[in-house]
């Protein structure tokens, strides 16, 4: 074979030639058939997989009820989220829309910037701008599409709220709100996103993971700038509503306790102590948790942070008090079952009390003259409580039985922010305030005074032991834990023991006769209410540069019966600047009144004092 010149190409080398040819094409080809039919499928859903971009169906919210699992106390509302698509947006028209949005929904607009910014002016991805936004507002913005390029909503439920929740119950409830970016860090991977609603306080924060169900999720394909290309509805996975909570709390307790504390600085709380089961729980001032879904939410919302009787700042809980005279139920406990001082025995109160260079003095500055243990503790009398703490028990003992009745430690109460109190000791005071324990300090933790604090919580814990001579167990806000479509119980919380030294029952007898002439002949005198007999303490302590008091009442009832679980204690704190003492106690006394003869606090009102004019409100008349 010869080319066109003459020359002359040997066979097999134009051969090789041709092969080296044909055989990349040939190779080519089969490449290209492989990717393009036998695997074409197989990497056309990995193209998919690289593409699609899964966004969030919003789960329903569990709802919250009461112990009677009737009506909920917390409940889902239908409302909308608006989100935005920033690269959706014209750079030009970025401004005007955020201020356009700003005005409609009535939220600031550097809010939509600072969470635009987040994520990327140019990102397709959507970014939740406000929830809570009413039909009237998204109707508007579906009007005017042409003026709000980028802009879309969702569904996405809102919490509602019982009267109940929406006053005296908001500290047990809490209020859930937006997640931040330092929560989002932490629970990213528990399945919350930058669009997630979280529980902040309360009930909804301790039982987030119960409360907030698990999102579902639409898929869709997108291109390389995540602009949407296609809706896959047919691999969108459900979302799971959260479960439904029934708590301790009995609703008519709860209203009643709050109608009889008032608008008084303090808290309310009522505890079953066979169970630890909370039946209310009062503290004053509250918060309405519907300001999270109002106009101006974060300007009300700063407004009652800047409130200096802070109404976020659940009293029965969160905060810490010296105890006072309640502290001598625990005296008493110590010299009982020590044996340090016969019960029969006499100590004269004076009115004072000469300790070194200084003078302690009685409440009753012209003293109550000889008093024995029931006497003593009837009357609160400092003298005989300063003389058997300093000079018959110690102050190791004392705190040794403090510690005995959980003070100084947390309760374990499932509600979140619990002040554990504290209880002091001689090593405490020696390394934090260089200086030695002296028989002062002693006195003044014999009467639950100087450094020693508690929170309700413990106290009713103290009350509860004593109840049940010798037994504690955990304090608890929820009952049950239920399917939302079925209702069946998934968890039922049990009563918790919990561990306590041993002391004798005839030391608690002898402390719960001695409560009981509190009532009867002693400073708790004005406790009138003839449907249970009552047994309880006062106290009042003095705190604070502008010398608010701080008056407690601690109880429980019946004194006797055969039916343990019936009992309730009730424990009742307030802060009041005129040193009113009697409100906690006539407080308790109309919880105990309307618990036992069943009674609202109207009925109870008009039983206990009918020299009152007191009328009952229109709705309750119409009934």
């Amino acid at each position: 074979m010869s080319d066109s010149y003459g020359f002359k190409i040997p066979r097999d080398r134009l051969l090789i030639f041709r092969f080296i040819i044909i055989l990349p094409i040939a190779i080519l080809l089969f490449y290209l058939f492989n990717l393009q039919v036998v695997k074409g499928l197989e990497y056309q859903k990995k193209a998919e997989d690289i593409l699609k971009r899964d966004v969030p169906i919003i789960a329903q919210r569990g709802m919250i009820y009461d112990r009677n699992y009737d009506e909920p106390l917390v409940y889902n509302i239908d409302s909308f989220a608006v989100n935005v698509i920033p690269g959706d947006i014209p750079d030009e028209d970025k401004q005007r829309v955020f201020k356009s949005l700003s005005e409609i929904l009535k939220i600031k607009e550097n809010k939509i910037t600072d969470k635009v910014k987040k994520i990327g002016y140019h990102q397709y991805r959507p970014v939740e701008i406000a929830q809570g936004i009413s039909f009237k507002s998204v109707a508007y913005i579906a009007e005017h599409m042409d003026q709000f390029p980028g802009v879309t909503w969702i569904s996405k439920p809102i919490r509602g709220y019982s009267e109940e929740t929406a006053s005296s119950l908001s500290h047990v409830i809490g209020y859930v709100d937006e997640i931040t970016s330092e929560e989002l860090n932490i629970y990213y991977n528990q399945g919350y996103n930058i669009n997630s609603t979280i529980g902040k306080s309360g009930v909804e924060k301790q039982y987030d993971y119960f409360l907030k169900g698990i999102d579902g999720k639409r898929f869709k394909i997108v291109d390389v700038t995540e602009k949407s290309l296609l809706e896959k509805p047919d691999a969108d996975i459900p979302p799971q509503p959260g479960k439904n909570l029934v708590l301790t709390i009995n609703k008519d307790y709860q209203v009643l306790s709050e109608k009889a504390l008032g608008e008084r600085t303090g808290c309310v709380l009522v505890m079953r102590p066979t169970t630890g089961e909370i039946l209310a729980m009062v503290s004053y001032p509250w918060f309405d948790p519907r300001i999270f879904y109002a106009e101006n939410s974060s300007e009300k919302f700063a407004e009652l942070s800047l409130n200096p009787l802070s109404p976020f700042l659940n009293r029965a809980v969160q905060s810490a008090y010296p105890p006072a005279s309640v502290f001598k139920v625990i005296m008493s406990t110590a010299m009982l079952e020590e044996n340090a001082f016969p019960i029969d025995a006499t100590i004269t109160c004076t009115g004072e009390m000469v300790v070194g260079d200084r003078t302690a003095h009685c409440w009753n500055k012209t003293g109550h003259g000889p008093l024995s243990f029931y006497d003593g503790l009837a009357n609160s009398c400092n003298i005989y409580f300063f003389t058997i703490g300093s000079e018959y028990i110690g102050e190791e003992t004392i705190i040794r039985y403090a510690n005995s009745f959980g003070l100084g430690r947390l309760t374990g109460i499932d509600l979140p922010g619990e002040d554990p109190g504290f209880i002091p000791t001689p090593q405490w005071k020696l390394q934090h305030e260089n200086m030695k324990w002296l028989k002062g300090d002693t006195m003044n933790l014999s009467i639950g005074q100087g450094w020693v604090t508690v929170n309700s919580i413990q106290i009713a814990e103290v009350i509860s032991m004593i109840a049940n001579e010798g037994k504690a167990y955990k304090p608890h806000v929820l009952k049950e834990v239920r399917d939302p479509i079925t209702g069946e119980i998934i968890e039922s919380i049990e009563p918790e023991e919990l561990e306590r030294p041993y002391i004798s029952a005839q030391t608690f007898q002898h402390v719960k006769e001695g409560m009981s002439k509190v009532i009867n002949v002693g400073t708790g005198r004005l406790v009138t209410t003839k449907a249970v007999q009552v047994v309880g303490k006062t106290g009042t302590s003095e705190t604070g540069v502008e010398e608010v008091y701080k008056s407690w009442f601690a109880s429980f009832a019946p004194y006797k019966t055969d039916n343990l679980d019936e009992r309730v204690v009730v424990v009742v704190l307030i802060e009041d600047p005129m040193n009113q003492q009697w409100w906690a106690s006539q407080t308790a006394n109309i919880i105990y009144q309307g618990i036992f003869a069943q009674q609202n606090y109207e009925q109870a009102m008009k039983t206990l004092y009918p020299w009152m004019k007191f009328e009952e409100p229109k709705e309750q008349e119409e009934q």
